[in-house]
């Protein structure tokens, strides 16, 4: 099973997380138990680095901060486009997990990466 594409965010997303941290820090720093707020740049930090999209040549599996989730082709029913052109697998059982890095822009290279178990609508000609 070799992945085809492992999709993450960019780790450019770690500037406003390492400000995040400096930004707290005075707070963090008048007491014990005021330091407890560092954890909110951990847990950024930590979610930038994890939350992503892997594609290999059964399925796609979704990773969140705490989990993750696997979605073969076989149980693919389809793909929705939902607000701010996010997309969500919708599944044969008529669940929905989302794609918490691809949009709607990167349906293409999606169906490409499928290997034709899907393809993305053309719009009308006029």
């Amino acid at each position: 099973m070799a992945v085809l594409a492992r999709l993450r965010l960019s780790k450019v997303a770690l500037l406003p997380v390492v400000f995040l941290a400096v930004c707290v820090l005075p707070f963090a720093a008048a007491s014990p138990a005021a330091a407890l707020v560092l954890l909110l740049p951990l847990a950024a930090a930590a979610w930038v680095l994890r939350v992503g999209v892997d594609v290999d040549d059964t399925g796609i599996t979704t990773r969140g901060l705490l989990g993750q989730r696997r979605v073969a082709w076989d149980d693919l029913a389809g793909i929705r486009v939902v607000r701010n052109a996010r997309l969500r697998l919708v599944t044969r059982g008529g669940g929905e997990v989302s794609l918490p890095v691809l949009r709607a822009r990167d349906l293409p290279r999606l169906a490409g990466w499928s290997g034709g178990r899907f393809d993305v609508p053309q719009p009308p000609s006029a």
